[in-house]
């Protein structure tokens, strides 16, 4: 079977790398694709919200199944696109990844259904904002309500923080209509806890948990990106807390997502933070694949991912065993001088070849390109993840960072820090 992959980041890497393992996959293209994942895919130069474009080449090339992976084209309808084609898709319609989409819209639903999140108002107009923040104490949370490439969440630790993070949503309209409404969040303590499930409908098989590391610098300091890095499984964490999460918070809402005429079909990737009582709670969901979380969890797959894909989108999910292996992962992106703000692109990438796919360890292409030389380079934020694999955390952390150091360009950052939580 020949299979389209949307999108172009590590995220995409990784699935296009867990689906070359099943012998049911045939041909595999990747629209756009990055230099990474040319070397074992055939990369299609078409962006990822041609929505015409998309479906003509999936009907030309007569695709079994296409596979969505960014947030974008998903919150604007491309599974709805395919199925007017009736092209096999893995990913939820519209109204359905509007749980991602819309934060007011998944508050709502969650105070609805009684699911656990935090306390929170929502606001369409800049004044009426002001007027209730002026009312409340840091720290506080402030969202955009619409996408915003994962950095439209600011977790103010003063109100001077507060302020300029409102003026900047509704007044600067620095992510453009994503901000037309905010979300003011009750502030939650605690360890930020990942896990992504393969829904459909009300059948949920949760994956493993893992742990992102959203700020830029070591000790959780500076500007919020996409994520430096993530780790699985989560031994410090008491799995009674994960399987509550499982049963009073990710079953709940998908449930409540069918209640609500928007059955979920696709990865749901719940955000939690557990706090200091051992009580987890709902920060966020997301409608598709975590980026950098899927770099840890795919690795850990011991299941055919195109079997498990094939079975959401043929109503079969139910009679799926999901395998995981005991192995421990943990990702260390590399990132470009300057993310999460702007940054340079073009910058020539050494030691690639020394580095990753020894078994032990994968470099995961995030942002990169090939230059006239055909050497890579940088062409993003987060260039690469590098996973390391081991029998634990501490022998999988350090099989990712001895692979990250042999792995140069020019201004090149890094935490240091990735899953040092997990060996306290």
């Amino acid at each position: 079977m020949d299979i389209l992959v949307i999108g172009g980041g590590g995220r995409e890497h990784a699935i296009v790398w867990a689906l070359k393992k099943s012998p049911k996959a045939g041909r595999i293209y990747c629209a756009p694709g990055n230099a990474g994942i040319g070397q074992i895919a055939e990369c299609v130069p078409i962006a990822v919200n041609e929505f015409d474009k998309l479906t003509a080449f999936a009907a030309e090339k007569q695709v079994g199944l296409v596979v969505v992976g960014p947030d974008d084209p998903l919150a604007d309808g491309i599974v709805d696109a395919f199925e007017a084609k009736e092209i096999p898709v893995f990913g939820p319609r519209k109204n359905a990844a509007e749980i991602e989409g819309s934060k007011t819209f998944m508050k709502d639903l969650l105070h609805k259904y009684n699911i656990p999140t935090a306390a929170y108002e929502k606001f369409d107009s800049y004044d009426a904002a002001l007027a209730y923040l002026n009312t409340q104490k840091a720290p506080i949370v402030i969202k955009a309500d619409g996408l915003a490439a994962g950095k439209g969440v600011t977790v103010a630790h003063s109100m001077e923080e507060a302020h300029q993070a409102l003026q900047d949503i509704m007044v600067t309209k620095v992510f453009g209509e994503s901000g037309a409404q905010v979300v003011i969040e009750q502030f939650l303590e605690g360890q930020e806890m990942s896990i992504l499930s393969f829904v459909d409908g009300e059948i949920v098989h949760p994956m493993p948990a893992a742990q992102d590391h959203k700020q830029v610098f070591d000790g959780d300091r500076g500007p919020n990106t996409g994520g430096m890095g993530t780790y699985s499984p989560l031994p410090h964490i008491d799995p009674a807390i994960i399987e509550d999460a499982i049963e009073n918070i990710i079953k709940p809402t998908a449930k409540a997502m069918v209640a609500e005429g928007r059955p979920f079909r696709g990865v749901l990737f719940a955000g939690l933070m557990i706090q200091p009582d051992g009580t987890p709670t709902t920060v966020e969901f997301n409608a598709r694949f975590g980026d950098p979380e899927t770099q840890v969890v795919l690795p850990r797959l011991k299941s055919d991912l195109l079997e498990v894909f094939l079975a959401a989108v043929n109503g079969t999910l139910a009679d799926v065993e999901i395998e995981w292996s005991d192995e421990a992962t943990v990702c260390v992106v590399l990132a470009s001088e300057g993310y999460p703000a702007s940054y340079p692109k073009g910058l020539p990438i050494e030691g690639l070849q020394s580095a990753g796919n020894e078994g032990d360890a994968i470099v995961f292409h995030a942002g990169t390109a090939l230059n006239a030389e055909g050497q890579f380079v940088t062409n993003g934020g987060r260039v690469l993840g590098v996973v390391g694999l081991g029998a634990g955390i501490a022998e999988a952390r350090d099989k990712a960072y001895e692979q990250a150091e042999q792995i140069t360009f020019k201004g090149k950052q890094n935490r240091t820090d990735i899953a040092t939580k997990a060996l306290v």
